[in-house]
């Protein structure tokens, strides 16, 4: 698979092209709700994972063939942040190209001086903030061992004070970990002394790591908005998207439903529609860790390859 997938149609983004720039699953966290699955290589060690002429080739060669985009978005099978070749990824894209370039990061290596300049070229960037103390954090985000909660959190801070683009966070809400009234609150504050452009505030809507996963009441979203906007800030839920855009003219259907559903599952219903409407099936699509899953009474198309033995 290519580097390049999409767009899609994002909640935050508008028209994304994405960027995937980590193999699968190789992540700082193991979140109890990512929609990519289980971590699959839980690590903090920074290494070459692309490289940056290529990315430029790709989105290049992908801008031309697809379309206008709003963003060009590092939303890869990880924390994009592992890769030491984010940064120059970044430049390249912004002075070669002239397209804004979005990172959408868990936040957990900002304490490290040489990721958060890597960053600051970036048009935006998306924090997480899932928790506002350490107990929840390790809930919630299921943290790689040697990362410490104070050295993240003072990190996200000092990012937020150096950066000079648009800065959003995202707080997905997981029902009975982080969605109590103190849990709120604490998580409200930490997001407050960041100051995002936009606070949002997600729940899960798509099939996540652990079956047993489940969203809040919507009444809990409201009162973490409630929390968030009495600090100061521009609080804003995430609904449901839209379908994403269809492939664009000359990209084989199939192969963008693959590309796509690695990092960003689709449901089941819009993929049968899209692809009968190009004269092409579902089973095309299936195969090669491409499987159909069921979450909350929805199907999805999911990337779920089988692990290799690899801990996380």
């Amino acid at each position: 698979m290519g580097l390049v997938f999409g767009p899609v149609y994002s909640r935050r983004l508008g028209v994304s092209l994405g960027v995937n720039n980590l193999p699968y699953k190789v992540c700082t966290y193991s979140c109890v709700y990512c929609q990519l699955g289980r971590t699959i290589r839980l690590t903090v060690e920074r290494r070459r994972y692309s490289d940056p002429r290529r990315v430029l080739e790709e989105v290049g060669e992908a801008l031309e063939g697809r379309g206008p985009v709003d963003y060009v978005t590092f939303v890869p099978d990880g924390e994009p942040t592992l890769d030491l070749s984010l940064g120059e990824a970044v430049r390249l894209l912004e002075a070669e190209l002239g397209v804004r370039v979005a990172v959408l990061t868990n936040g957990s290596l900002l304490w490290l001086p040489e990721v958060r300049r890597g960053l600051l070229e970036a048009s935006l960037v998306s924090v997480k903030v899932d928790a506002g103390s350490e107990a929840v954090w390790r809930r919630v985000d299921r943290p790689h061992p040697s990362l410490s909660w104070g050295r993240v959190r003072r990190g996200i801070l000092e990012f937020s004070r150096e950066y000079g683009g648009t800065l959003i966070s995202e707080t997905m809400l997981v029902s009975g970990l982080n969605d109590g009234d103190g849990e709120i609150a604490e998580t409200a504050a930490l997001a407050a002394e960041a100051g995002p452009r936009v606070a949002y505030v997600a729940i899960p809507h798509r099939p996540p790591a652990e079956a047993w996963v489940r969203p809040p009441p919507w009444e809990r979203v409201e009162a973490a908005l409630e929390a968030m906007r009495r600090l100061g800030l521009d609080a804003r839920p995430l609904h449901t998207p839209e379908p994403p855009p269809p492939p664009p003219p000359g990209v084989d259907p199939v192969e963008w439903v693959r590309d796509t559903v690695r990092v960003h599952p689709l449901p089941l219903d819009y993929v049968e529609r899209l692809l009968a409407g190009r004269g092409r099936s579902l089973d095309e699509a299936l195969g090669g860790g491409v499987v159909v899953v069921e979450y909350w009474g929805r199907r999805f198309l999911a990337y779920r390859p089988r692990p290799r033995g690899v801990g996380g």
